[in-house]
């Protein structure tokens, strides 16, 4: 009985609430929405700062390790809630322009390409700028996915740059010859367990060394490369706006610091990375100056739950997984995958 009244209340709060979005939509003149399952994330429109305008900034935020790994109970990652926000913000004639704040120390290089071609592509078929501004850390990836931004605003004290690849793997040879274990493999190719860390350091060759320094080369080239494009492209595109600045260029020397060191944000604006010193609320400003307009709402799109992400929660069960709390979220690397990562978040 208890089970039943509460399932009716969470059935009513829903009607209610897709009512109240439906009369929404009606009053501000936009289309009803399909309330059915659609394909991707399911995103609400909410005003963050109301300024009375009828233009619109869009904020989309990366925080933390980039990653394809599911975000929500819907299996939805970071990359494909990035999609729907652009997305939206293309299609919505009211948005002017994006604000990308950016704060992780990187993750994987697949995910960070994704989101990098995302926002270019995103620039290119809508004509509406999108603004970088970097939060306490934007190192790597979290650089890599801010790189083809017509505008990056850093703050003098926020760590970024540490431009490189890493791929990480263990070699536990050792503890498996002191307790007794000995390895058994079966391999079509003789390079086939070449990351194996069960191999003897004397049977890892330098052919196997040099293959693996291959790929981490080949990737680094392209993290270069997108740097260097994504940095002249905006200088490119402001350079239309008479009105506008056209950004800091790279400097001459840039590629010697493109060798993993971290940069505070002030030698990132010496270097050319970064376009502007300045805080959050200078972002702001910054985009509304590309979007060629005085004033706008500044919105977010938040995924959406709702009754049947419910029914998901009460069916699962957590109980086998015990977590502590250490203040410190630890790294989850795996081994033989390539990664944009700062060094201070492998510390």
């Amino acid at each position: 009985m208890v089970l039943a009244l509460v399932l009716m209340a969470l059935l009513f709060i829903s009607t209610l609430y897709n009512i109240g979005n439906y009369m929404s939509n009606l009053m501000h003149g936009r289309a009803p929405r399909s309330y059915g399952r659609v394909a991707g994330p399911r995103l609400d429109e909410v005003v963050r700062e109301d300024n009375d305008s009828a233009n619109k900034v869009a904020l989309v935020e990366i925080n933390g390790i980039i990653t394809d790994g599911p975000l929500d109970q819907g299996g939805y990652n970071m990359v494909d809630v990035l999609k729907a926000q652009l997305k939206r913000a293309e299609e919505d004639a009211h948005v002017k322009a994006v604000l990308l704040k950016v704060d992780s120390p990187g993750g994987e290089v697949l995910a960070s390409d994704e989101i990098y071609r995302e926002i270019a592509s995103f620039q290119k078929k809508s004509n509406k700028p999108v603004v970088a501004s970097m939060g306490g850390l934007a190192a790597s990836g979290g650089y890599y996915v801010s790189s083809p931004c017509r505008w990056i605003v850093a703050n003098d004290l926020t760590i970024t740059g540490s431009i490189g690849v890493i791929m990480n793997t263990w070699n536990y040879r050792g503890l498996m010859d002191k307790v007794g274990l000995l390895p058994q493999t079966f391999k079509s190719g003789k390079y086939k367990d070449m990351l194996s860390g069960s191999k003897e350091p004397d049977q890892i060759t330098q052919e196997e060394k040099d293959m693996v320094q291959a790929l981490i080369d080949e990737t680094f080239a392209k993290f270069k490369k997108v740097v260097r494009e994504g940095r002249q492209q905006a200088r490119e595109n402001n350079r239309k706006n008479r009105d506008q600045d056209t950004g800091r260029a790279l400097s001459d020397d840039w590629q010697n610091y493109a060798d993993g060191r971290v940069l505070s944000g002030t030698e990132a604006y010496r270097l050319g990375f970064v376009d502007q010193l300045g805080t959050f609320e200078d972002a702001v400003e910054r985009t509304r100056k590309l979007a060629g307009i005085t004033s706008a709402n500044l919105i977010e799109y938040q995924l959406r739950y709702d009754l049947s992400d419910l029914f998901r929660l009460f069916g699962k069960s957590d109980a086998k997984a015990v977590k502590v709390d250490l203040g410190l979220e630890a790294p989850k690397l795996h081994a033989g995958q390539l990664y944009f990562l700062s060094p201070t978040y492998l510390r």
